[in-house]
């Protein structure tokens, strides 16, 4: 029998725990008829509130299946699944959250494609409700942006709801470890036979969503720069762009015979777009440093304090 892996990120996540073991235990025996087995490998990621105490109870109570990290303070959640996919000693591993979002149902439509020879699955979102108008316009627009500026193309939509076989786990685990982490951008790199599956994410089951927008627009600053070098390029057509506006204004001068363009408020906006063009660039490559940064001092991505039925 084939055994599939659920990995599950948990931070802060009591209020609804149980019922995300519950809910998904049941399509998890489900498998069986299918030829499967399951097991959970949950990672706690330095949760300040029960969710660890939880995890340790459903070890404890189910130790065939639960399987349990608990990271020594909080490295978010893109180290969280990247312990899991360390951790993890399935023929097939599905990437999920605690909260539901993600509908454990459709673990059974995951093991068929298995099955039928995929190696890589992503689950594309068709509809998010809770997430506001606000998000799933930025969220769209984000993927519009990156296929634009990279040579990769990701799917419009895919969420960290995602599934892979153990011959892609080697190769994420042995090659893709940057310091700097956008995981499902690496799964729909990485290659191999390679399909989708469309589904409507559910309400959470509880509490909120630890994701703001800050943090949403610093994780998409960061993918950016892992996936592209475009914006480096922008001084490039800054300067060209820059060219292009002193020629016309000298073919102005000759033209008219009457010199520059005067005025005090004509030198003031000229001088202020320019530095903030300037800086613009600047700022970019100072991102782009800040990355190399962290890559240099090759910190450890996650730190396991403790672990249960591993």
């Amino acid at each position: 029998m084939k055994l599939l892996s659920l990995v599950v990120s948990a931070y802060n996540e009591e209020a609804g725990l149980e019922t995300f073991y519950q809910t998904t235990r049941e399509y998890g025996e489900a498998l069986t008829a299918k030829g499967w087995d399951y097991e959970f490998v949950f990672v706690n990621d330095g949760s300040r509130d029960r969710t660890g105490e939880i995890l340790d109870d459903l070890a404890a109570r189910d130790t065939t299946h639960v399987r349990v990290l608990h990271f020594s303070r909080n490295f978010g959640h893109e180290a969280a699944m990247t312990a899991g996919l360390d951790y993890a000693t399935g023929d097939g591993l599905v990437f999920m959250d605690a909260d539901l979002q993600h509908p454990p149902k459709y673990l059974a439509d995951i093991v068929d494609q298995f099955d039928a020879g995929y190696q890589v699955i992503s689950m594309v979102r068709t509809e998010n409700k809770t997430a506001g108008l606000l998000k799933n316009i930025t969220s769209g627009g984000f993927y519009w942006l990156i296929n634009r500026m990279s040579e990769v193309h990701l799917e419009a939509n895919a969420s960290d709801f995602f599934a892979i076989t153990r011959p892609v786990q080697k190769v994420l685990m042995n090659n893709y470890r940057e310091k700097v982490r956008f995981l499902r951008g690496y799964v729909q790199n990485v290659g191999f036979r390679k399909t989708t599956i469309s589904y409507e994410a559910a309400p959470r089951v509880a509490g909120s969503s630890h994701y703001s927008i800050r943090k949403l627009f610093v994780f998409a600053m960061n993918t950016i720069m892992c996936f592209s070098n475009m914006p480096l390029k922008l001084g490039i057509f800054a300067g060209l762009f820059s060219g292009f506006l002193g020629m016309i204004v000298l073919i102005y001068t000759l033209v008219t015979r009457d010199g520059a363009p005067s005025g005090y408020a004509t030198i003031v906006v000229l001088l202020c777009f320019m530095f903030a063009v300037l800086f613009i660039v600047v700022g970019i490559i100072g991102e782009y440093i800040a990355v190399l940064f962290e890559e240099l001092k090759d910190r450890p991505i996650y730190i396991v304090e403790d672990s249960r039925n591993l």
